[in-house]
Order: C-alpha cells, then structure tokens, then sequence
C-alpha cells in the first residue's frame, strides 16, 4: 500500500517537482497540493495523510513550522518532513523540537527527497549537521554566534536597540556590542546595509509570532 502524501509549498516549480518524484513512486501517492500551511490541518482532518512535504514559508505568510506543530500535537503519527531553501539558523533546532521527523534543503543536500521520505517512513529521522554555508560581507553565517544571529534577526524589525535590549532582556550595551561585532565581521559600513543583505538571503527570517 502507498503512502498518502501531501505537499505543503507556494512555489510552482518545486511543487511539481515534489508531484512528479511523487508520481514516479510505487511507495507513495500524490494525495493533494495546497500553497497555504495554514490549510494543512484542515486537509488532515478530512484525509488519510501519512506524511507531509512542508515549507517553511509559505503563500499568506503562513509558516510551515507552525503548521507543522499544530498537526504534531493533533496527529503524531502524520510524519512530516520540512523542506526549504532558507538557510534560517533558528528552523533546525525548532523542528526538532516541535517533533518534526525530517529536515531537507532544497539546494545541496546529498540525500533525495524519496531517499528521505522512504527513510522517514521507515522511522528515521533525517537532519542536515547544520544549516548551509551561506556567504554575507567578509564573513559566513556560520562564523557567527548564536546571540549575534538573534540580534541580527531583531535588527530586520527596525527596532531600535533599546526595544532589542528590552526584548531580548539584555543591556542596552550588550546589543550594542553584538552589532559592533556584527558590523566588524561583515565590514558593511551600516546595519542598513547588513539587514538588507542578512534578509534578503535568508540566514535570519522574522516570523510574526516571534
């Protein structure tokens, strides 16, 4: 018997290649494609679902990962897998928290799809070491500490540093110090100039319930 799955993904060309591996499977069935994680639930209720391709961001706004939590507690046995081309620094660790059984990056990723949805059938659970090495000024997003990467991602809300200190509960000083190290590290000449770069390839994403 074939394992019913559905496809969480806003984007046409990685959904239909997500449709045609699929397709191309004896061990699995192409149950139902929705750009909306929000309305992944609501499909589980009204469907035999055995697992679960999910993106991260998806169409609305709708984040995959909250979807992915709500499922787990409603669904445990429902395996889902998350798919994403965002080198987020946060989402690994926050996957497995929530109970998600796999984690696969769209772009290099040794392991198929299939490879990791037969795996993750099997009772595997399948993670990458660490999120892609992705270059930013003079540096690499792995050059950074953690807390460095949590300001950074504060600094793309336009927040001023005393609501950051405020937010994080930490001295207005110490965020101070973090960006300089930030701002060191990249050489950019303003933090207009590092969050732009920082957002636009995704090593820090806001989401609207952090």
């Amino acid at each position: 018997m074939a394992y019913r799955v559905l496809i969480v993904e806003d984007q046409a060309m990685p959904r239909e290649l997500f449709e045609i591996y699929i397709n191309s499977s004896d061990k699995f069935n192409h149950l139902l494609s929705v750009a909306n994680a929000s309305a992944a639930l609501s499909v589980c209720k009204n469907n035999k679902v055995d697992l679960i391709l999910m993106d991260v961001m998806t169409a609305l706004g709708s984040s995959g990962l909250d979807a992915a939590e709500e499922i787990k507690k409603e669904f445990p046995e429902i395996k889902i897998v998350i798919v994403t081309s965002m080198p987020e620094y946060s989402w690994l660790e926050r996957a497995r928290n929530i109970g998600v059984d796999s984690f696969w990056y769209k772009d290099g990723q040794k392991e198929s799809i299939l490879d990791v949805m037969e795996r993750t059938m099997a009772g595997e659970n399948i993670y990458p070491d660490e999120t892609p090495l992705i270059h930013i000024g003079n540096t690499t997003n792995h050059d950074f500490t953690e807390r460095e990467l949590e300001i950074l991602k504060e600094l793309t809300t336009g927040d001023t540093n005393t609501a950051i200190a405020e937010r994080l509960h930490i001295s207005l000083p110490t965020v101070k110090s973090h960006i300089q190290h930030l701002m060191e590290k990249t050489g950019f000449k303003t933090r207009t100039e590092l969050v732009s770069e920082a957002r636009s390839i995704g090593i820090v994403i806001k989401t609207k319930k952090e």
